[in-house]
């Protein structure tokens, strides 16, 4: 585990880097066969855009402090630059999230296009070279949250991204989206007719990433692909055996792909058709699980649980993991049930609802409530030194939530 005097020093790394060169060296591939595996006995912490309810969301810096509490997998969303290279970024547009507005020399690249069947306006990032991107800086998305580090760090692509996990001191996997496929092959076009997954796959296996669910290649690089878009998902089946997870929003919201590809294998529209049994049994030809937003899987109404559905236990019967998101610290997006408590959260969706792994923005809370609650092993005559020390380890962390 990184220690929190290294974490600094990286920090006056990423702030004094220049544009010209990447903020993190591409990945290093180096084999080191004493780094601890991938634990798989417990629900995976998902480092829901890094640690980004400490950090603004998918820079390095934010991987890092994930890498550092505990997560199992760090997740991102994967867009392109209109120069064709995988970049690290959540929204279509720059406005929300960079300093895009302060840099007059793109005041005249606001743009307004169709995205989902919706008109937008903003700075998108399919209009911007990567060396363009690396000129702007990220800041914390929500006002609540500590606004410290806005303007310290850099977007980042998907191979500097990668580089953080192959070069972690223990096994850590990556759970990257492939977002808005359908924007962004209207938008970017890559040469041979290549698409926006072909390029996707392409890096993942640049760096080693193969083998299904559970493998010996997965275990070594473990990886869960991730996508609203399930004729994405179809898609890259034919190019990857990597375990894939199919995205799902709100019940209001349709599939990413819809009205775009109606002859394609998995099309489909609304939130009904895509949780049947009838769905769920075609799709797990392609991929491994679902990624339901939680408040499908469990309905609210003024910010109180209602009965859970059975999202989870249909899924299971179909032999499909649950990884919900997101779950968040702060009173506001804590329902009144877990009396401002994200402790009792984790313990209702880990022990009650009985997901398999959920996508956190504070993966430091989530890492120390798995380890309190972990079964402690029978007392033995070397048990007392290790109790002592499992203490003082969660002692010492208990100031990272």
């Amino acid at each position: 585990m990184i220690t929190s005097r290294f974490v600094p020093f990286l920090f006056v790394l990423f702030i004094g880097g220049c544009v010209g060169r990447p903020f993190y060296p591409l990945p290093s591939k180096m084999a080191d066969s004493n780094r601890q595996p991938l634990q798989t006995s417990r629900p995976y912490n998902i480092a829901h855009r890094g640690s980004n309810g400490e950090l603004p969301e998918e820079t390095a810096a934010a991987y890092m402090r994930a890498v550092e509490e505990g997560a199992d997998f760090i997740e991102t969303d994967i867009l392109a630059s209109k120069d064709g290279v995988l970049i690290c970024f959540h929204d279509v547009t720059l406005d929300d999230t960079t300093d895009i507005s302060e840099h007059k020399q793109f005041a005249n690249r606001k743009r307004t296009y169709e995205v989902q069947g919706e008109n937008t306006t903003g700075w998108f990032i399919v209009d911007f070279t990567l060396k363009e991107l690396k000129l702007l800086r990220v800041k914390q998305r929500y006002k609540f949250r500590d606004q410290q580090y806005n303007g310290k760090f850099s977007i980042i692509t998907f191979e500097e991204y990668i580089s953080i996990a192959l070069d972690a001191p223990r096994v850590v996997g990556i759970y990257p989206e492939i977002k808005n496929p359908v924007f962004i092959n209207q938008r970017v076009k890559w040469s041979n007719g290549k698409r926006f997954e072909d390029k996707f796959v392409e890096t993942l296996m640049k760096y080693g990433y193969k083998g299904s669910y559970m493998s010996k290649d997965w275990l070594k690089q473990p990886v869960f692909i991730q996508s609203f878009a399930p004729t994405s998902l179809v898609y890259i089946s034919n190019m990857t055996d990597s375990p894939k997870i199919f995205l799902i929003d709100d019940v209001t919201i349709p599939t990413q792909d819809t009205n775009q590809d109606k002859m394609t294998i998995g099309y489909v529209q609304s939130y009904w058709e895509i949780t049947s049994d009838s769905y769920l049994e075609f799709i797990k030809e392609y991929v491994i699980g679902i990624g339901p937003w939680k408040d499908t899987v469990v309905p609210v109404a003024d910010n109180y649980l209602l009965t859970p559905t059975d999202l989870v236990s249909k899924a299971h019967a179909h032999d499909l993991q649950v990884h919900p998101y997101t779950y968040r610290n702060e009173n506001s997006f804590l329902h009144f049930n877990f009396h401002e408590d994200p402790y009792a959260e984790y313990d209702y969706w880990i022990n009650k609802i009985g997901v398999d792994g959920l996508f956190t923005d504070f993966t430091g809370s989530f890492h120390n409530f798995q380890e309190w609650t972990s079964p402690l092993s029978p007392v033995d005559d070397g048990s007392a030194s290790k109790l002592l020390h499992r203490i003082a380890l969660l002692i010492s962390s208990k100031g990272k939530i």
